[in-house]
């Protein structure tokens, strides 16, 4: 599958949108079209996160990956978080969540960071083998805490 891998714009919302929708039933959370709109419509139009999209040969959006940026205090560096990463199902398993995450590093990089992170299902093995198989490492030695207020 030919694909292009370019920064989304607001133009993009339309077909952006569901995939996030998607994105977000995948990890068991209900089907909110509108909700998914209006998250995606604010991190295009306030450039909060930088979202990278794979389109296909006819035009149409078959994934996204969503980075959001930090900054690493450790380090003192720049850092982003790849907080999304998801491929429609019809495109699956031909490259395109290796081309975006390939993007994502490189655009990463070019944006002076130093490092990248990611947090994934624990029974999400395909994207594990995935980030596993372009050199990301698991971190085992530091837990992850939440706090839902």
């Amino acid at each position: 599958m030919a694909l292009d891998i370019r920064i989304a714009t607001p133009s993009d919302l339309p077909q952006v949108a569901p995939l996030f929708d998607a994105y977000r039933q995948f990890y068991a959370q209900p089907a909110d079209l509108p909700l998914a709109t209006a998250f995606m419509r604010e991190r295009l139009e306030e450039g909060s996160s930088l979202v990278l999209v794979a389109v296909d040969a006819s035009g149409a959006l078959v994934g996204f990956t969503q980075l959001y940026p930090l900054f690493d205090s450790v380090s003192a560096v720049r850092s982003f978080v790849l907080y999304d990463l998801y491929i429609a199902h019809a495109a699956r398993r031909q490259g395109a969540a290796r081309a975006l995450m390939l993007a994502a590093v490189e655009e990463a990089r070019r944006r002076g960071a130093g490092r990248l992170e990611l947090q994934t299902a624990r029974t999400n093995i395909p994207a594990q083998k995935l980030y596993e198989g372009l050199g990301w490492a698991r971190d085992d030695d530091f837990f992850v805490y939440a706090f839902h207020p």
